[in-house]
C-alpha cells in the first residue's frame, strides 16, 4: 500500500473558547463515489459539535465500514445530562481522549456514562495550546500578530501534524488506538481530542484508509469537521473580540480550520520516514499484518 498525494491539537482555547472551524460558507461536503450519503453521521450534543460515528463509508470492493463501531469526537467535558445519555445509548466500552493534561485541566475532564471506560492517551501539541493561552490571555494585538500572523499560525500546524508521524510517543499512542479498535470482541468506542479535528482526525484518516475506504472519502471524513465546527468556531471568535481579548480574531482561523495542507504534512513525513503508509503503520505504530485484518475484519461488512 503505497501513498499517493495529498492532526494535532486542536484548541479550545483561552476563555472557555478555542476550537476548530471553516468559513461558516463552508458547504457540507457532497457525496462522490465511496461515500454513502448517510455516511458523515454526527452525533447531536448539546455540549460537543464534532461527535460522529465513523461508519456507512464504502470501500474498493464496495463492502460498507459497519456503524455503531468506531465513533470519533471533540471533548466531552461540557456534556450536558441528556448528552451523557445520549452518548450512553450508543453502548461504548471505552473513550480515548489524546488531550494533553493542560487540556484536560481547562476544559474538564470527559462527563461519561457508568461503565464506560476513560483512557487518558495523550498525543503531544508542541506547545500550541500553552501559546494560544498565553497569546489570547495577553490581550495584546500586536503580540497575538507576532504569534499567529503571515502564515505563522498555518506553518505551526503544519509542524503539529508532521509530530504525528516522526515523535515516538506519538507513534505509540496511534498504535495502541488502532490495535484495541480490531481487538476481537471488542465493544463500541470513541477516540476524542479537545476539537475532533487534528488527532481525531489523522487517526480517522487512519482507521478508513487502513481498511480499504478509497482515500478521496478518508480525506473528506477528514475535512468535514470544517463544517460541523464552523458555527461554533465563528462564535469563539466573536466572543473573543466582545470580551476584549482579540481585536483580529480570524488570527485564529488556520488553527481552527483542518486544511489539506496539514493532512498533507504528515503524508510527506510518512514518505520521507517510511516509504509508504504499509511501513509506517508496521514499522512506526508497531501494528502487525494480522491487527490490520482483524481491523477490516471487525470494522467492515
Amino acid at each position: 500500500m503505497s501513498l499517493s498525494r495529498r492532526a494535532l491539537l486542536s484548541t479550545a482555547g483561552a476563555t472557555a473558547l478555542l476550537a476548530v472551524a471553516a468559513p461558516p460558507s463552508l458547504a457540507r461536503p457532497r457525496p462522490r463515489p465511496g461515500l454513502t450519503t448517510d455516511a458523515i453521521r454526527q452525533i447531536p450534543l448539546q455540549g460537543a459539535v464534532n461527535v460522529r460515528d465513523l461508519g456507512g463509508y464504502l470501500t474498493y470492493d464496495g463492502a460498507r465500514v459497519r456503524h455503531g463501531l468506531v465513533y470519533r469526537g471533540d471533548h466531552l467535558g461540557k456534556l450536558t445530562d441528556a448528552d451523557v445519555a445520549a452518548v450512553g445509548a450508543l453502548g461504548l466500552t471505552r473513550v480515548i481522549d489524546f488531550r494533553i493534561p493542560l487540556e484536560v485541566q481547562y476544559d474538564g475532564a470527559d462527563r461519561l456514562p457508568a461503565g464506560v471506560a476513560g483512557v487518558s492517551r495523550s498525543v503531544t501539541d508542541n506547545g500550541l495550546f500553552g501559546q494560544l493561552l498565553t497569546a489570547i490571555g495577553s490581550r495584546d494585538p500586536v503580540r497575538q500578530e507576532q504569534m499567529l500572523g503571515g502564515g505563522r499560525a498555518a506553518a505551526f500546524m503544519t509542524e503539529v501534524y508532521r509530530t504525528f508521524v516522526t515523535d515516538a510517543a506519538n507513534r505509540q499512542q496511534f498504535g495502541a488506538t488502532l490495535r484495541e479498535l480490531a481487538a476481537p470482541g471488542a465493544g463500541p468506542q470513541l477516540y476524542h481530542c479537545t476539537s475532533g479535528k487534528d488527532r481525531t482526525g489523522w487517526a480517522s484518516w487512519l482507521v478508513l484508509t487502513l481498511v480499504g475506504v478509497p482515500e478521496r472519502s478518508a480525506t473528506e471524513d477528514y475535512l468535514a469537521s470544517n463544517t460541523f465546527r464552523a458555527a461554533y468556531d465563528a462564535r469563539v471568535r466573536e466572543g473573543l473580540k466582545q470580551a476584549g481579548l482579540m481585536q483580529n480574531p480570524d488570527l485564529l482561523i488556520p488553527l481552527q480550520e483542518v486544511r489539506q495542507e496539514y493532512l498533507d504534512a504528515a503524508l510527506a513525513e510518512v514518505r520521507t520516514g517510511y516509504g509508504s503508509l504499509y511501513q509506517y503503520v508496521t514499522q512506526g505504530l508497531g501494528v502487525d499484518l494480522r491487527t490490520l485484518a482483524g481491523l477490516r475484519e471487525r470494522l467492515v461488512g
